[in-house]
């Protein structure tokens, strides 16, 4: 059966993968590290047009577990970024990567959580709309939550750094 779980999963990567390369959405560009593992894919997000995260490429990482769509992925930006909702190692906290069911500390509803209808696409749509708006409620960032909201200048320098960086290792 766990070995049933995991080839349809890897199935399903792939199709999702083939899918993105086929019907390509802008900003987000994607791939497999390794060819032989379809669990760990790279990704490129373009900062969106009328943010502050504008004209940076941002890398990140996803990684799937062997029971996908069932579980949800972790993803973790590899460019530095500063955001409210990106630990400031890089790992993404948004609602839709939190695992199924009721939100232990009441926050969340369960509707808004991770669901198996969810996909690679869905992820990294969210990501990118979570670029242009972010939630200081649920920061995973203290220091970058509390700059955004009590010093917009010194957060905006910040993030242009981060933009910066990304086009100086491309």
């Amino acid at each position: 059966y766990i070995q049933f779980l995991m080839d349809a999963s890897a199935l399903l990567l792939l199709k999702q993968l083939r899918e993105l390369n086929r019907h390509p959405v802008e900003g987000i560009s994607a791939g497999l590290i390794d060819e032989s593992n379809p669990y760990a894919w790279n990704v490129i997000l373009v900062g969106p047009t009328d943010t502050l995260y504008e004209g940076g490429f941002f890398k990140a990482r996803l990684d799937f577990p062997k029971d996908y769509p069932i579980k949800p992925p972790k993803m973790k930006f590899v460019s530095e970024i500063w955001h409210p909702n990106i630990e400031k190692n890089g790992d993404v906290c948004i609602s839709i990567l939190h695992e199924p069911g009721v939100d232990q500390f009441g926050y969340e509803k369960a509707s808004e959580r991770w669901s198996p209808v969810q996909s690679v696409e869905t992820i990294l749509l969210s990501v990118l709309s979570m670029l242009s708006d972010p939630n200081c409620d649920s920061a995973a960032n203290i220091d970058a939550s509390v700059m955004w909201r009590d010093d917009r200048p010194a957060f905006k320098k910040k993030v242009s750094e981060c933009v910066r960086k990304t086009l100086e290792d491309m």
